[in-house]
């Protein structure tokens, strides 16, 4: 069987710009996120251009059991994951801490941390088993700084960011690769899921510059994943050129 990829958050965004390209260089991939229609819609896509097989898993990475459920009862040969992508993950608001909705909190610390962290202690475990695999793991400017209002969600991603640094050590002894992989401002659906529909509001956030796209992204996730067998790349920060940091972008 070829090379298998796992990419959490798979229906759209970067998630859906990696299946697109690891697909293209021949990897089967098992796709996961909440939103079946779309995952249907981009392995049909991926099926029949690149004559790949495609496994559909519809599921909330914050929901543990079914997502043990689900990953359990695979069959044996889609265990046998060479790489996991672990892209899903969401910014709720854009308040101060004394007026933040603890919702919005708990939805982003389950999904960015806990969720990274249910769907890696099972694969890891195939890896372990196997003793080879790359986890790529969709961190963010926000996990290397903060700014402000973004309080919770920055505290997520520093978390993702010291769980990259104890996973290279934890899966050193098995030949497991770890990669982190920080993204600065990126169009996608982010902004919109943020302000919670309002796309005008998430609009305004890109006004004035050009920002990375979820092409750009995938491209340096497949960089990393395609070096030889003794290289890894700890970490890679990524930014449009027009933005300095977290906070600092020239608007034209």
């Amino acid at each position: 069987m070829a090379k298998i990829a796992l990419i959490t958050g798979a229906s759209s965004g970067i998630g859906e710009a990696c299946a697109h390209t690891f697909a293209q260089q021949g990897y089967h991939l098992i796709l996961a996120g909440r939103r079946a229609h779309l995952l249907e819609k981009v392995a049909h896509s991926l099926v029949a251009k690149y004559a790949i097989e495609v496994k559909i898993l519809q599921v909330d990475v914050r929901d543990n059991e079914d997502l043990t459920y689900k990953l359990d009862t695979l069959a044996p040969q889609w265990k046998k994951v060479d790489v996991l992508i672990n892209n899903a993950g969401l910014s709720q608001g854009l308040d101060p801490i004394d007026k933040g909705n603890t919702s919005d909190w708990d939805i982003m610390i389950d999904t960015n941390i806990k969720g990274l962290l249910y769907v890696t202690k099972i694969v890891s475990a195939w890896m372990v088993e196997k003793k080879s695999g790359h986890i790529i793991n969709i961190g963010s400017i926000a996990g290397k700084e903060v700014y402000a209002n973004g309080n919770v969600y920055c505290a997520t991603k520093h978390a993702v960011d010291a769980l990259n640094k104890s996973m290279r050590i934890d899966l050193l002894p098995h030949g497991i690769k770890v990669t982190a992989i920080h993204p600065g401002a990126v169009e996608t659906e982010f902004s919109i899921v943020r302000f919670k529909g309002d796309e005008a509001r998430a609009k305004k956030i890109y006004d004035g510059f050009d920002p990375l796209v979820a092409q750009d992204i995938a491209e340096a996730i497949w960089f990393a994943a395609s070096r030889p067998p003794h290289v890894n790349i700890n970490d890679m920060l990524i930014m449009p050129t027009a933005q300095a940091n977290g906070s600092l972008i020239k608007r034209d």
